[in-house]
């Protein structure tokens, strides 16, 4: 029987399983029916994903993010910004951070309220569409506009332009967004998951800078957020190029829980 430490964490509803395998090595790469068992909500201990902590020369420590399926995806916003945390409390440091992730070299830094901020990497690469967008903020995200993410089924409509023809070999993420007086609210269907999530930091950045492009605001530098799970705020620098730059995302990140999983335990 195998024991494994674990702590829970949440960012806005989104939630994740965290080991620190900085010394020893709990899960591999091919685990992937242990790991999407842990994150079974009714088998398991329950989670949108796992991350792994693990050393990297160089950088303060290595993300290893996997979604709910069992198998290494892409760039989790709120992940990073929860394994900020959680680095924090295994005391790597207090609070800046340099780590390397799937998608490359992140900063990240937690402020005196005890809110994170992520730094997502550039964005230069935007497909506009009819009536959509398409970019990749560490994962890729399809955003519409919408009148009322209320009236919209998230998990139906998400579900069929995500395993439509063009995406779905590899997958997208799909969000829905409302336009507010304040900023905007959104919903997002997160492949991996395969359902609607209280929360997506990707899928949160990739709103506000479409936000920012289908509103034409050159000047708009700072989009608050609203999700099922709470609220973010998404800080970036528009150039004329269009390009956007120094893309920050920042919210909570709260510790809910610790204990310890048994893989394969004796009835």
């Amino acid at each position: 029987m195998k024991s494994i430490p674990f702590t829970k964490y949440q960012g806005t509803g989104n939630d994740f399983v965290l080991i620190d395998q900085r010394q020893n090595q709990y899960l591999a790469l091919e685990d992937h029916k242990d790991i999407e068992l842990l994150c079974n909500r009714k088998f398991g201990i329950g989670a949108d994903g796992l991350i792994l902590v693990q050393n990297k020369e160089g950088f303060d420590f290595e993300m290893i993010y996997y979604n709910a399926d069992g198998y290494q995806s892409s760039m989790c916003g709120n992940g990073g910004r929860c394994i900020t945390a959680f680095a924090k409390e295994l005391g790597i440091k207090d609070a800046k951070f340099n780590f390397l992730a799937i998608d490359g070299p992140h900063e990240s830094k937690i402020d005196a309220s005890g809110e994170v901020a992520l730094q997502m990497q550039d964005v230069d690469n935007i497909t506009i569409g009819e009536d959509h967008y398409i970019l990749n903020t560490g994962s890729p995200h399809y955003v519409i506009f919408v009148e009322d993410v209320s009236d919209i089924n998230v998990k139906q409509i998400g579900e069929s332009i995500r395993y439509s023809k063009p995406f779905a070999k590899e997958g997208i993420n799909v969000n829905f967004v409302e336009k507010t007086k304040d900023g905007i609210i959104v919903a997002t269907y997160e492949r991996g998951v395969e359902d609607e999530t209280l929360s997506c930091g990707t899928g949160v950045t990739a709103c506000a800078i479409a936000y920012a492009l289908e509103t034409d605001n050159k000047d708009l530098q700072n989009v608050k957020v609203e999700t099922k799970g709470g609220d973010l705020s998404v800080s970036f620098s528009a150039l004329p190029s269009g390009e956007f730059k120094s893309i920050w995302l920042k919210g909570p990140a709260t510790r809910t829980f610790v204990g310890e999983y048994f893989l394969n335990p004796i009835n």
